[in-house]
């Protein structure tokens, strides 16, 4: 039997690509500003997934709307637009590092208020990713102090958290690019008057708007339209280990094409967020 070569290739070019999101947003936030460019991302990733919610518009009631909007709200209304805030004032590894905390906020909310069994793995986990938080808000980049930066991921990821187990829950009948693209589309809409009334006065330069491009069509509509193809092919568990690829993609990426070179702090931090995830994510061993 030929092994499936597809399924690391893509889960390895998720990864690239969701990383790069992060390079996107260092690179055009400063002259969009947050929400403006936010605005510009989630249109064009509704409007690349939008004949999936065509085709399931009968599906669709007022309660599923108003889902949508809730989970659109904290799975990109309020996350994009706190990672966007992040990547103004500090190096793009800082927000892809606290991204990571995503897998430990989602496991600390089913605990917290659907009485989920998180266990001593996990909780382990927890303690060591809050630590590696700590570490990388105190660290300083040029002699600028990262902390609010590092607390507006940290908190953006908070808010995937809480809506991820809302989907899990609250639209677990619809198919999950559906969902994706009805989430994005309710985000456009919402913050399009906050959008137009922050909009920057100055020309934005070609090199923001094709970064801000790519923020829409490729991560955002691209790469979950890929997400959600690849976890019909494998499983939602397996397709998900590309969110430990995001940090060391986010770092090299701005690394490689900005020039900020990680600091020592970010080393540190990034090694004990993402080994806090891995490590809570491993089966515990059977006994014989």
């Amino acid at each position: 039997m030929t092994r499936d070569w597809r399924t690391p290739l893509e889960i390895l070019l998720l990864g690239a690509i969701w990383g790069s999101s992060f390079l996107f947003m260092r690179i055009a936030a400063p002259h969009f500003g947050p929400l403006p460019l936010v605005e510009v991302r989630v249109m064009l990733g509704a409007l690349l997934l939008s004949p999936f919610l065509w085709r399931a518009r009968k599906q669709l009631d007022a309660a599923h709307w108003r889902r949508l909007a809730i989970v659109g709200v904290l799975n990109s209304a309020i996350p994009f637009s706190l990672f966007a805030w992040g990547a103004e004032r500090a190096p793009a590894g800082i927000g892809a590092i606290a991204n990571s905390m995503t897998v430990l906020f989602t496991a600390l909310i089913a605990f917290a208020f659907y009485r989920e069994h998180i266990g001593l793995r996990r909780g382990i986990a927890l303690v060591a990713g809050f630590a590696g938080v700590v570490i990388l808000a105190s660290g300083r980049t040029a002699g600028d102090n990262i902390m609010l930066a590092a607390i507006a991921g940290t908190l953006a990821s908070f808010c995937y958290g809480i809506a991820v187990n809302l989907t899990k829950r609250k639209l677990g009948d619809l198919q999950p690019v559906v969902g994706v693209a009805g989430t994005l589309s309710c985000s456009a809409l919402m913050l399009a008057p906050l959008a137009v009334a922050s909009w920057p006065t100055d020309p934005v330069p070609a090199s923001s708007w094709l970064a801000a491009i790519a923020l829409g069509v490729v991560c955002t509509g691209f790469a979950y339209f890929l997400f959600f193809r690849l976890i019909q092919r494998i499983s939602a568990t397996r397709a998900a280990t590309c969110n430990y690829l995001i940090p060391v993609f986010g770092v090299g990426w701005a690394w490689l094409l900005l020039g900020e070179t990680p600091t020592p702090t970010m080393l540190v931090s990034g090694a004990l967020i993402l080994g806090s995830v891995i490590f809570s994510q491993r089966e515990p061993a059977r006994r014989a």
